[in-house]
Formats: structure tokens, C-alpha cells, sequence
């Protein structure tokens, strides 16, 4: 057997599931890239059937990107194939990724079907898929609930229909590692035909743990780990990319080795974080703001002694280049930002960065310590320049005793309007005052406002969910003006679906 490890990233199928975290193509093919340039042999570039969006943008990414495999996800449903292959249509790698559930709970609950029928059904969405494309890798859902020798069987019948990669996914974060790992053992020990194909985990977090699973699945034969960057996905999250790249790095006397450039894993963290709106938790693992932090004088004290005394990863080896090296105060020039910019995966141009520098300016004379994350959120304030709806100005007075009132001035598509209203606190003042605008009936959903760091002084993201027309529209702002984050945060979101 061999000891490669395919690296299976779907941050911008999966990944993309997670509510607020959807890209535009222009961002999924940004992302895209950067998988590309980290060494993943796979990227899952959606579910195009599931929305005209993810069709075009399947077709966008297999334009963009050149050596890894593009897969398209579908359901066992011939419409799902066929849409699936035209959207792939100019990948220079194509892997069409279908199955269906296996498990007693999707068959009975889900499908009320049996599993003859379920069987029946999985040969034939592999047979279809396998006119349109060579690569087929099939996935039997909910695996981790799936009785084994059910499960061989429907293995092993795909196999004989053509599939090339078998997916082994706990699609509910069940399962125990060493059940997991048993799991694909089985598979190898019963299935005819098994060693002909590779054996994929697919593993989610909602017991906290996917990494471990996966990890167990690859030490009894699975050679292909489904990922996603930071973790993200569905629910509680999937297997963390970076997480298995450093395991296999940092255990060389397991023997399993990977593409991925694991000096890349920092900037494509950060970049991801940013464009998904998605905060990594400090405590991460690989990634997070405290992962190679030493607050413990014990430990502080052994790590100048000898890294290795309490670091078992050299920050340079996941693209760490020293990040406290260079301190970003409002004395700092050009190139410094441009500097830290680079360190979390961020090009601009000279114009965007003349803008960026000018806003960090601001920024900087209102806070101490500026921390990566305040970075980023500048990074994406240029994103939105091109945005119809524009917040022109905004001004409040609220206190106690008195009821809040906000005066705000919109820019639509150029044009010019103002509005004043009163509200149960600044923030309400301020969206009813938008409301007078813009005459349509839009219901703040949810709304929660996050700080990076501690201090009266800090920016504050907020993130904000707002329905129109029975379908939910996600905004996100920042600043250290809270009012001011919560209104721009309400913008973006009306931004999506006003054109």
C-alpha cells in the first residue's frame, strides 16, 4: 500500500455550508488558488445543482485552476450528474463526487426506502456517472452509522460499477476513533476489489473528534483525508487541513506523507478566515492566535532554554515568519503594512494599499495594540468599494433618559438620500432611519457583535442576519465604533439583494 496521503479539500463545498460564510466566484476562485498553491490534490469546488451560483462558479474555478483534480458533489440523481459534468466541463482533472445515505436512519427516515432499493440506486448514479467522467468517487453517507456488512456490500457492488474513490464519511461526528478505524479495516478485510481503488474519510467534529477519526482511518488504510482550512464546515466543523498535514509532518515515524506546503498553511488560514467572515478561536490548534503562546513563566522560561522544551511545531514550519517581529504602531510606514499584509496572504495593489494604509492610520491612533485581525478587517474593507449601497455618514445621540435618534445619509448607486429616525437605542434608531431609505420590509434576524481582543478601545466585528422576502441575507462590518459596525454590517447585508 502506499504511503501518499490525498489531500481532499472542500472548504468551498462544505466548508461554504456554514451560515455567512458564502463567497462570491471571485472569491472562491481566490481561494481556489491558494489551495492550489498549498498542494491539495483535490478541491471540491461545490454542489452545482444546488444553486446557479455554485454551477458558475464550478466552471470558474476549473477555468482558474490547473494540476489539482476539480470535483463537483451531487446527490444520486441523474439531473444532479449530468448538471455536475457541464459544469466541470473545462477541468483539465474532473471527479464527479456522488452516493447516498446508507445508514438504517437515512434509509428508514430519510429516503423510506429499504436497502435493496438504496443498493440498487447507488450502482446506478455511479454507472451514470461514469459515462460522463473516468474519475468517480462514490460517498455513502452517514458510514459511521452504517452496519458494516451492509456497508461492504454496497462498496464493493460500486466498485464493480466503476467507482474509483470510496468515501467513508461519519457525516454526524459519531463515531469513536478506534470504531472509525475499524470501520475501514473491515472495508479492506471483506471487500473484493478494495486495494483497486482509494479509500477516503470524510470526518465531522461534533464530538470534537474529526481530526482523530480521520487520523484512525488513515493508520488502517484509508488514503485520502477530506479537509477543510481551519476546520471549517457543517454543524460543529470538519477535519482541520492543517491539523493532519502537521500530524503526518511532526510524526515521520508514521510514514504517510502528503503534497501539501505546509509553510503556506498560516497565509491560507488568514486569507479564508477573512473572506468567510469566519473567526479562528485563539486556542486553535496550528493556527490560532495562542497556538505557539507562552503565558506560564515555567514555560516561558524552558521555550528560551530550548523550543522543543514546549514546541513541538516550529512556527516556521506553518508559514510563522516571527509575527511579533515587526509591531505596527501609527508611526509605521507603507511598508511595514505592506509587510504584515504579505505575512497573512494579502496582495493589493498600490492604490488599494494607499487606501488600506489610510484607514490604518485612523485605526492606529485609536488603538494600542493592533492586532493581525484588526489587519484583516481593513484588508476587506477594500472589498467593498464597488458595493451599490454605501454608508455616507451616520450620526447619533442616545443616552439615558432619552429616547436614541440617528441621522444617516446613503449613497445608492451614486445618488444621494438622508433620513433621521428615533429608535430603542442607536442602533435600532439608525436601521429604522435606513428603513425610511430603502421602502422595503427587511426583519433583523440575528445580531451579534464579537471583539477581537479586550479594551474599551477594540474593534468590534458585528454579524448580522436579516430576512427579506423569506430568504436570509448575511452582513458583516467592523470598526471601533460599534453603531457605526452595526449599521455598515446592516448595509452589506441589504447589499445582497438589492440590484
Amino acid at each position: 500500500m502506499s504511503n501518499r496521503l490525498f489531500i481532499f479539500d472542500t472548504t468551498l463545498r462544505d466548508g461554504e455550508q456554514v451560515p455567512g460564510c458564502q463567497l462570491n466566484t471571485v472569491e472562491k476562485i481566490q481561494v481556489a488558488k491558494a489551495l492550489e498553491s498549498l498542494g491539495v490534490d483535490v478541491i471540491e469546488a461545490g454542489f452545482p445543482v444546488s444553486s446557479p451560483g455554485d454551477y458558475n462558479s464550478v466552471i470558474e474555478i476549473s477555468k482558474a485552476v490547473t494540476w489539482p483534480s476539480i470535483c463537483a458533489l451531487t446527490r444520486a440523481v441523474e439531473k444532479d450528474i449530468y448538471v455536475a459534468a457541464e459544469a466541470l466541463r473545462y477541468a483539465k482533472r474532473k471527479r464527479i463526487h456522488t452516493g447516498i445515505g446508507t445508514s438504517d436512519y437515512h434509509i428508514k427516515y430519510k429516503f423510506n426506502s429499504t436497502r435493496e432499493e438504496i443498493l440498487e440506486r447507488a450502482i446506478a448514479c455511479v454507472k451514470y456517472a461514469k459515462k460522463h467522467v473516468e474519475d468517480v468517487q462514490f460517498y455513502a453517507e452517514d458510514a459511521g452509522r452504517t452496519d458494516n456488512e451492509y456497508l461492504a456490500q454496497v462498496v464493493e457492488a460500486v466498485i464493480k460499477a466503476g467507482a474509483t474513490v470510496i468515501n467513508i464519511p461519519d457525516t454526524t461526528g459519531y463515531c469513536l476513533p478506534a470504531e472509525f478505524g475499524a470501520k475501514i479495516k473491515y472495508l479492506i478485510d471483506h471487500v473484493d476489489g478494495i486495494d483497486k481503488v482509494t479509500i477516503a474519510t470524510h470526518c465531522h467534529n461534533d464530538l470534537g473528534m474529526a481530526t482523530a477519526n480521520t487520523i484512525s482511518g488513515i493508520l488502517n488504510g484509508a488514503r485520502q483525508a477530506e479537509v477543510t482550512i481551519n476546520g471549517i464546515g457543517e454543524r460543529a466543523g470538519n477535519t482541520s487541513l492543517e491539523e493532519v498535514a502537521m500530524i503526518f509532518k511532526s510524526h515521520k515515524d508514521l510514514d504517510i506523507t502528503t503534497n501539501i506546503n505546509t509553510t503556506k498553511i498560516y497565509k491560507t488560514s488568514r486569507m479564508v478566515s477573512s473572506l468567510m467572515n469566519m473567526p479562528i478561536q485563539p486556542n486553535k490548534a496550528i493556527v490560532g492566535r495562542n497556538a505557539f503562546a507562552h503565558s506560564s513563566g515555567i514555560h516561558q522560561d524552558g521555550v528560551l532554554k530550548n523550543r522543543e522544551s514546549y514546541e513541538i511545531i516550529d512556527p516556521k514550519d506553518v508559514g510563522i515568519e516571527d509575527p511579533n517581529s515587526i509591531v505596527l504602531t501609527a508611526r509605521s510606514g507603507h511598508a511595514a503594512l505592506k509587510h504584515r499584509l504579505q505575512v497573512l496572504g494579502i496582495e493589493m495593489t498600490k492604490e488599494e494599499l494607499d487606501i488600506a494604509y489610510q484607514e490604518f492610520l485612523k485605526l492606529a491612533d485609536r488603538k494600542k495594540n493592533i492586532t493581525d485581525d484588526d489587519i484583516l478587517v481593513l484588508a476587506g474593507k477594500h472589498r467593498d468599494k464597488d458595493a451599490r449601497i454605501k454608508l455616507e455618514y451616520l450620526q447619533v445621540t442616545s443616552g439615558v433618559g432619552v429616547r436614541s435618534v440617528a441621522s444617516v445619509g446613503l449613497s445608492i448607486a451614486g445618488e444621494k438620500f438622508e433620513a433621521c429616525a428615533t429608535g430603542n437605542g442607536p442602533v435600532d434608531a439608525a436601521i429604522t432611519a435606513i428603513k425610511q431609505i430603502i421602502h422595503r420590509h427587511m426583519v433583523v434576524q440575528e445580531f451579534l457583535i464579537q471583539a477581537i481582543t479586550r479594551g474599551s478601545n477594540d474593534v468590534g466585528k458585528v454579524h448580522m442576519t436579516v430576512e427579506y422576502e423569506g430568504n436570509h441575507y448575511y452582513g458583516f462590518s467592523a470598526n471601533t465604533d460599534i453603531v457605526a459596525a452595526s449599521t455598515e454590517a446592516f448595509i452589506d447585508a441589504i447589499n445582497k439583494f438589492v440590484h
